[in-house]
């Protein structure tokens, strides 16, 4: 759908129509507000998001997968899309085992130690946004305040200053048509272009390490069960997925890996062909689960950690990859996205219901006051993480393996830790 005229008048418009960005729509499409949803791809033909778990049994794996939390899976079922996502592929995993390569120090996490039935869900992200998408449809037939545009690209965008408030956010689009809106929301991604335009500052580095990302069939069954070995190389991460729903044929011997390692190592690893991938694999992951018997297409991209020094100004609000990227270590990054998401609607919709400005900066500030030092934290732990298990002089490697033993065995803080990796406290 196109905008009716060269210069629409919009509420809110969100650019970026991922996870995250349709979140928030599929949040707000119940509030009256007149809504866009801008994004440079198209968006997908109803038909390919329609489809049922039966549809997906023998394709392929999408390579994106995300660990969605039950805090995140509460988000997506109040806004009326899990029930979609879980009748398509849905793995849910109930344990993680996390190792020291390098040594003996080791942690499990159950979610039967804090009484849970699960940890969460490993997804495919074309999964969720199908999911989404299918209920921003919805919304469209059943309301005509949204309005979804693609492709489209922004080539300029004017603020309103804290003098000017209450002056609309001006966006040029590349085919040369205006559309104004009281609150532009940015989920444009790592190198969001709003972001850029709107002149945020951020905080970056690079991690020194490329993510490899494919799908393998295993010898043994995963379990439900997450494997995380830290090396002085990077990190291996086994994901759990599910084949499909239907006649028990899921047999739990596929699994999503994301392998961070060195840029040299990576580009090594990526040379190979799948046997000898597989095989190198295999021995990385010390033959966990049996034999690697295939191996999918796989991916490499730099990781690069970024956080934005502010994720508001006048009439703008940056959300998820475009406030902040994490190490994939814990599987977080989708999370703080989604959470970033729930808690903008939330203080749109309380502004709403106390006739208060949506889009004023004091609103937009306690929605950065909620999540910016959440997310802060997250990004913390995880560097140190990183951090830690690159050194390598053997007394750091003897008090890491010693506090991996010790922490297992503690029980209070691991199950602390598992609560607040969930979402759940």
């Amino acid at each position: 759908m196109q905008a009716s005229s060269a210069e629409s008048e919009f509420d809110v418009v969100i650019v970026g129509s991922g996870m995250v960005g349709a979140s928030l729509a599929c949040a707000l499409a119940d509030s009256g507000l007149r809504l866009a949803v801008l994004d440079s791809q198209p968006f997908a033909a109803p038909d390919a998001v329609d489809g049922s778990a039966a549809d997906l049994a023998d394709q392929a794996f999408d390579p994106r997968v995300s660990a969605i939390t039950p805090a995140s899976q509460q988000f997506l079922n109040e806004i009326g899309v899990w029930d979609a996502i879980a009748v398509r592929r849905c793995s849910p995993y109930t344990d993680m085992h996390v190792w020291d390569g390098d040594g003996t120090g080791s942690i499990h996490f159950s979610a039967t130690d804090i009484h849970a039935d699960l940890l969460g869900h490993i997804i495919e992200n074309s999964v969720i946004v199908a999911a989404l998408q299918q209920r921003l449809r919805q919304s469209i037939h059943e309301s005509a305040d949204i309005t979804l545009l693609a492709p489209v690209s922004l080539s300029g965008l004017r603020a309103p200053t804290t003098a000017s408030q209450g002056t609309p956010v001006q966006i040029e689009l590349a085919d040369g048509s205006r559309l104004t809106t009281r609150l532009l929301v940015a989920a444009d991604g790592a190198n969001s272009t709003v972001r850029e335009l709107a002149g945020f500052q951020t905080r970056e580095w690079d991690y020194e390490h490329h993510a490899i990302v494919t799908t393998v069939r295993t010898q043994f069954p995963h379990r439900q069960t997450a494997i995380q070995r830290f090396m002085d190389k990077g990190v291996l991460a086994f994901l759990p997925l599910r084949t499909s729903l239907q006649g028990g044929r899921d047999d739990q011997r596929h699994c999503s890996i994301v392998w961070s390692v060195l840029p040299e190592l990576a580009q090594a690893l990526m040379a190979l062909d799948d046997a000898a991938f597989a095989r190198e694999l295999q021995a990385a992951i010390e033959n966990r689960l049996g034999t690697i018997e295939s191996v999918d297409k796989r991916y490499s991209f730099p990781l690069r950690q970024r956080h934005a020094h502010s994720y508001v100004q006048q009439g703008i609000a940056l959300i998820g990859d475009a406030a902040h990227t994490i190490h994939p270590l814990a599987g977080q990054g989708v999370n703080l996205g989604l959470q970033d998401a729930s808690v903008l609607a939330a203080e749109i919709l309380q502004a709403l219901s106390k006739g208060r400005d949506f889009a004023d900066l004091r609103t937009l500030r306690r929605y950065q006051r909620r999540r910016i030092g959440h997310n802060l934290g997250m990004m913390c732990m995880m560097e140190g993480f990183k951090r830690l298990f690159a050194e390598q002089p053997l007394a750091v490697r003897w008090l890491r393996n010693a506090g991996m033993a010790g922490l297992d065995k503690t029980v209070l803080i691991k199950n602390h830790i598992m609560r607040s990796a969930m979402g759940i406290e």
